[in-house]
């Protein structure tokens, strides 16, 4: 009995994996009578949770847009006419960053109207076609067709499933074709998107934390603050009490900066990658950047109002008990901001622009914290090590140049991705890296005390720490350097991921694929170019109007590892299961649906849509499968996956299985 559950259970697992076909709008279609010849036809579209469908006026171009709802009527001078055009709700409106335009689309539940006006009154029924698409935020499905006959003599219409005896032995020979007897499913039996990992963030704001902690705003206040509440205290467990609440108080006090953010997730799951890839904002970035990096300089500081900071003060004297202490820790969060802004900037920015949105911040922000209250409390407890710490001195400042050097070389990163989505051609790779070398030369002149900032003292002699960063920095600027050649030494595999792709070069010139690579847009010109070259296959499956799809390519693809994999090791076939382009006349064909209703394939999306649900039961995008030329699955298919380790180690999974 055991073994027969084990069975059932794998085989329910290895079904669902591939049985993923999407179904989330339900249409329905009724009539209303106006007058003897005018009537009202209602198209009702209910939506499930977190699907949108897109506004009729949404403009067709040959460049990136969503796929537009189109209603089609059989409607000739003789029979009837269409008073007026189809009539849709308001629906929510907002500029889309990925599409680079204003959109329109609806939820949970649309009605469209359209008015008709009988010129023949014996006409009886009506053939309407409703053509669209719908997205939710990580995915969007392939364009559909559903046809209604409307009975004007009956309230409700119903569905046009279409003929299945006008099904002709062509039409099932052509069917039969697009099924390529895909192998190895069963090998594959889970196919599952791990939660992201928080401790990374976590461990980025900690380090961010610690930086801020050697900063001048922040290094003095820990002796100070600590002697405080040991020595102002009537007891020593008293003060090591109020110490840790202090500490305790910081960390919350860092986190709870984080909460707005959850509101405007909350309110629109969309609202921080929209953030994030917003080009005004990267350059907004770029320019608070710059600003950091001047102020640390030291030729202005950045410090909220003085008011503020006073006013907290003395709430923290008046106050008194454990609201004093909260108050104090705010006290010190904005008296310390103009050395701890730039860094917590740095830890917005980074974490906005990493699709992680709001708890991923949270995290951030919590290690950020964490590693400030720390030392109030470990010193509290230990009191001794206090006279371990070294003296303030011009090192701090020392510190707050070469953070100003590391904001300089993190604000170009924001202009670059604001670059990279307009294709203004402003940092190409070689630009952005000569940016880098020329920051990296500074910075090391400055520790080895060649150039001097406002706030610097006169350096006697140069510290064994001075040198030892400056070496290292000398290291990164000749590492940096084979990045400005036209060579295989130009990928810069320490830095992957960060300056502009390989592909975004003054030396390559793109390619008609996605990125410039080298793309098949059909299945078996692919297939016969896999067997020629003798490589795996990666089918991807995409369309013109899939944000998602844009985001994979932009934000995945184009990782320098995954760039070289996808255009050195496998064969990329790039299906778009929304393109419009009509199959020619002998071509086209009737395909049977397995619910029963009969789709007509009439242009090059119908086929391959109908072609990735026919083989891998799933109809949403991007999808992503790794075949080798004798269609045998070399790992479990996957879809959007922002982490670009994941879907690298995918790539090679697959690679490793095509040797075998």
């Amino acid at each position: 009995m055991r073994y027969l559950l084990l069975l059932l259970t794998a085989f329910l697992v290895s079904t669902t994996v591939f049985s993923q076909t999407l179904d989330p709008i339900k249409w329905k279609a009724n009539v209303e009578k106006e007058t003897d010849d005018t009537y009202i036809l209602n198209f009702e579209a209910t939506l499930d949770k977190g699907w949108h469908l897109y506004s009729q006026n949404e403009a067709e171009t040959d460049e990136i847009a969503p796929t537009p709802t189109e209603f089609s009527f059989d409607s000739t001078p003789e029979t009837y006419t269409l008073v007026g055009e189809t009539i849709e709700p308001k629906g929510i409106e907002k500029y889309d960053n990925i599409f680079e335009m204003d959109v329109k689309y609806f939820e949970d539940n649309v009605t469209f109207f359209q008015k008709i006006k009988l010129v023949d009154k014996t006409t009886k029924v009506i053939k309407a076609e409703v053509f669209f698409s719908v997205c939710d935020d990580e995915r969007c499905l392939a364009p559909e067709v559903v046809e209604f006959t409307l009975d004007l003599n009956q309230k409700e219409a119903i569905e046009n499933k279409g003929d299945v005896s006008s099904i002709t032995a062509a039409d099932k020979e052509k069917s039969e074709s697009l099924h390529i007897q895909v192998k190895g499913k069963e090998a594959f039996p889970t196919e599952k998107v791990e939660d992201k990992s928080y401790l990374n963030i976590f461990i980025l704001g900690f380090l961010g934390g610690l930086i801020a902690l050697l900063t001048p705003c922040v290094f003095p206040m820990i002796p100070l603050t600590v002697s405080f509440f040991t020595k102002g205290a009537k007891d020593r467990k008293k003060g090591l009490f109020n110490a840790v609440l202090y500490g305790l108080f910081i960390f919350l006090i860092y986190v709870l900066l984080s909460l707005p953010f959850h509101l405007l997730d909350s309110l629109d799951p969309e609202i921080l990658n929209n953030i994030s890839t917003n080009v005004t904002l990267n350059i907004v970035f770029f320019v608070i950047f710059i600003v950091f990096a001047i102020s640390f300089f030291g030729y202005f500081e950045i410090t909220l109002p003085a008011s503020w900071s006073n006013k907290m003060d003395s709430k923290a004297t008046s106050v008194g008990g454990v609201l004093g202490i909260f108050f104090m820790a705010l006290t010190l969060a904005l008296v310390s901001f103009s050395c701890t802004g730039p860094i917590l900037g740095s830890l917005l920015g980074g974490s906005l622009s990493s699709d992680g949105g709001a708890i991923q911040l949270s995290f951030g922000m919590g290690g950020f914290g964490l590693a400030l209250a720390l030392p109030f409390g470990l010193f509290a407890l230990f009191p001794n090590w206090l006279n371990s710490l070294p003296k303030s001195g011009g090192w701090l400042n020392t510190v707050k140049v070469v953070l100003g050097f590391l904001e300089l070389a993190l604000a170009f990163k924001f202009l670059s991705n604001a670059d990279l989505v307009e294709h203004w051609g402003l940092l190409k790779r070689e630009v952005f890296l000569a940016i880098w070398i020329i920051i990296g030369i500074g910075l090391t002149l400055y520790l080895f005390a060649k150039i001097r900032f406002p706030h610097d003292s006169p350096i006697q002699k140069l510290s064994t720490t001075r040198k030892v960063l400056g070496v290292v920095t000398l290291a990164f600027v000749i590492y940096l350097l084979p990045g400005l050649s036209n060579t295989a030494y130009a990928n810069l595999k320490l830095l992957s991921g960060f300056p502009p792709p390989l592909f975004y070069s003054v030396y390559e010139k793109e390619a008609h694929g996605p990125l410039g690579l080298n793309a098949y847009t059909d299945f078996e010109e692919g297939v016969k170019a896999a067997k020629a070259q003798n490589k795996p296959i990666m089918v991807d499956f995409t369309g013109w109007a899939c944000v998602n799809c844009r985001k994979m390519e932009e934000q995945v693809w184009s990782y320098p590892e995954i760039m070289k994999i996808l255009k050195d090791e496998y064969i990329l076939i790039s299906l778009y299961v929304d393109d419009r382009e009509k199959l020619s006349d002998d071509q086209q064909f009737k395909f049977l649906k397995p619910d029963g209703r009969v789709k007509d394939i009439r242009t090059i999306g119908d086929k391959w849509a109908t072609f990735q649900t026919l083989n891998f039961q799933n109809n949403s995008q991007p999808y992503y499968v790794l075949l080798d030329s004798n269609m045998n699955l070399l790992n479990h298919t996957t879809a959007y996956t922002p982490d670009t380790k994941e879907y690298l180690n995918w790539l090679k999974k697959g690679l490793q299985n095509n040797k075998k």
